[in-house]
């Protein structure tokens, strides 16, 4: 392959105002807040750092054994461990700015006033591009149902989100499997005020150890990643582009080659988040980089957008 045909490339994507010189980033999770990482390449290479989801208070995270092994994937229970937004802002954003790394910060909260006071802490922090909503979280103030997993709670967040930080930043929101209709999950944070979407977060599940009789982790019940849930991941996104064509996706599940992430980018993803990958090759977002760059390249895009969706087209 030419070199002029990677020069004249624009791998570029888009999401709200904020924009990436390239569609991989890393997952909200796998890569704490990028100094692990960056160890193997330059932060600076890849679209975005997505941090771990942070919320108002360090947090230690569950009681282990919090990780297993399954078929084509992981389970993880590890909970949303961190530094507090406080320390987080403090130490770890201007870290990232300071390695040229581009910053997506996640953020997560057992209410809808954590949410918002989480959004107006971030709105006015230097180097931050865009901010992703986690809202697979138990909302402590209705009996721990899922914000993600109802459509009325999960625009509540989102509306909470958008008064706090109006157009100052992109608004992400992350999108729980666990649902019987992701579109109407989908349509309802778009109409509260979110520029993108990021899908699709683990799958919840369970091992249980054959040999003490009992569930494996100590939380019993733990998110699914890695390659068994690319198929999911490859047909929620199909299912949401469809119906909203116009809104950014931040596709992830299971991605481990650029091919895998080209099947993501022609179901409608305009960006790729690479995850579980990372545990067992660090150094994947660069490779699925190149790898992706090169696939487009052949097939003949000059673009990177053009390839969006690509399998929605009609013949």
């Amino acid at each position: 392959m030419s070199a002029s045909a990677f020069d004249h490339f624009d791998y570029s994507t888009k999401i709200g105002s904020a924009l990436f010189a390239n569609p991989i980033l890393t997952a909200s999770g796998c890569a704490a807040n990028g100094k692990e990482l960056s160890q193997f390449f330059s932060l600076s290479e890849i679209g975005a750092v997505v941090t771990k989801s942070v919320m108002s208070a360090p947090r230690s995270g569950r009681a282990t054994p919090r990780m297993a092994e399954t078929p084509s994937g992981m389970l993880n229970a590890i909970g949303l461990q961190g530094p507090g937004i406080e320390n987080f802002l403090k130490e770890d954003l201007p870290w990232l700015v300071s390695h040229g790394a581009k910053t997506v910060v996640s953020i997560a909260g057992e209410s809808v006033e954590e949410f918002a006071a989480l959004s107006r802490k971030v709105r006015n922090a230097p180097g931050v591009s865009a901010l992703e909503v986690n809202i697979s979280c138990p909302n402590v103030e209705n009996r721990g149902l899922v914000f993600a997993c109802d459509r009325a709670s999960a625009r509540e967040v989102i509306e909470a989100v958008k008064r706090s930080v109006g157009n100052s930043l992109p608004i992400i929101a992350k999108l729980s499997p666990d649902v019987t209709d992701i579109v109407s999950i989908a349509e309802e944070v778009v109409a509260a005020g979110a520029d993108g979407l990021a899908m699709i977060n683990t799958l919840l599940g369970m091992v249980i150890n054959t040999e003490t009789m009992r569930p494996h982790l100590a939380n019993k019940t733990g998110g699914l990643s890695g390659p068994a849930i690319r198929p999911v991941a490859v047909r929620a996104i199909y299912q949401v582009h469809r119906a909203l064509p116009q809104i950014p996706i931040v596709g992830m599940g299971g991605v481990l080659t650029g091919n895998d992430a080209f099947e993501l980018v022609l179901a409608g993803a305009s960006a790729i988040s690479i995850g579980t990958a990372t545990f067992h090759d660090p150094s994947a977002p660069i490779r699925i980089k190149k790898e992706l760059e090169e696939l487009l390249i052949a097939r003949g895009f000059e673009n990177f957008l053009d390839a969006v969706g690509y399998a929605h087209r009609e013949d």
